[in-house]
């Protein structure tokens, strides 16, 4: 799925652009994107949901055509200042790995901001890596960053797709292309000296208990253990928390099954509305 450019906005701030799509009218509906990859993950949800939502797509400081930081920021104030410059809010914030990370940290330091929240293969930002699968991975990714190997990057970062179950071979090549083509993009935008500037939220796990908003783990069935794992473990945490599956799907189950992945988010704003 395609857009034009004329869709993408963009929202000025004191560390350069930031870049979003806008589409649709009703209640604030944003979809976080997952780390190194950008808004076009959600091609396949944003038409479907701005049929009865305002959905706001952006892209990640650093990723997609949003700025590089220069200066010591946090995505959630990010976030955050997009909302308050577009006037909208309390909005239910749908996040995938760094996205959902995203999202949590927004619940909990502007929660004024969050109606409820849908997360897929994460639990808060500061995650746990134990499973020896995903520890390699994470390893063999940035070792092939750290030496400029951007293919052998794109290779390993390619797993987090299939999941430690599958190959490529079992995942639709559409979605494998996409993905490696939105990290690709992003890797090109930085260099191999850049300092990070991220900032991180701390203490998250023990502050997600004080998290009121209801809570929608949308897991991938081969995903790995870790990321399984986060999810289940935050939806325990919170005060309202739920988790359920799309099977057969690994770590972006939005992509590989966008229908069944749209009938479970559309069910929980539909049972949001109704609890009104």
């Amino acid at each position: 799925m395609t857009e034009s450019v004329e869709t993408l906005k963009t929202f000025e701030t004191e560390d350069g652009p930031l870049a979003y799509r806008d589409e649709g009218a009703g209640p604030p509906l944003v979809l976080l994107h997952g780390g190194f990859v950008d808004h076009h993950m959600w091609d396949d949800q944003i038409p479907v949901f701005a049929r009865t939502h305002r959905v706001i797509a952006p892209d990640a400081r650093g990723h997609g055509a949003s700025s590089n930081a220069t200066r010591p920021f946090r995505p959630t104030d990010d976030l955050a200042a997009l909302l308050r410059h577009l006037d909208t809010g309390p909005a239910v914030l749908v996040g995938l790995s760094m996205g959902g990370a995203v999202a949590v940290d927004t619940a909990l330091e502007h929660p004024d901001l969050v109606r409820a929240l849908v997360v897929s293969g994460v639990g808060t930002s500061e995650p746990e890596f134990r499973d020896p699968w995903t520890q390699a991975l994470n390893a063999a990714y940035w070792h092939a960053l750290g030496v400029g190997d951007i293919d052998a990057f794109l290779d390993a970062f390619a797993q987090f797709t299939y999941g430690p179950q599958r190959t490529a071979e079992d995942v639709d090549p559409e979605v494998d292309r996409r993905i490696r083509e939105m990290a690709r993009s992003t890797i090109g935008k930085h260099t191999r000296d850049e300092p990070d500037h991220r900032v991180p939220v701390t203490d998250t796990w023990a502050r997600a208990a004080k998290i009121e908003v209801p809570v929608l783990a949308v897991n991938g069935g081969v995903d790995s253990p870790d990321h399984i794992g986060m999810a289940e473990r935050l939806v325990r945490t919170v005060a309202h928390g739920r988790a359920t599956v799309v099977e057969g799907t690994g770590h972006y189950p939005n992509m590989e099954r966008p229908d069944a992945f749209n009938a479970i988010v559309g069910d929980f704003l539909r049972s949001l509305e109704v609890s009104r």
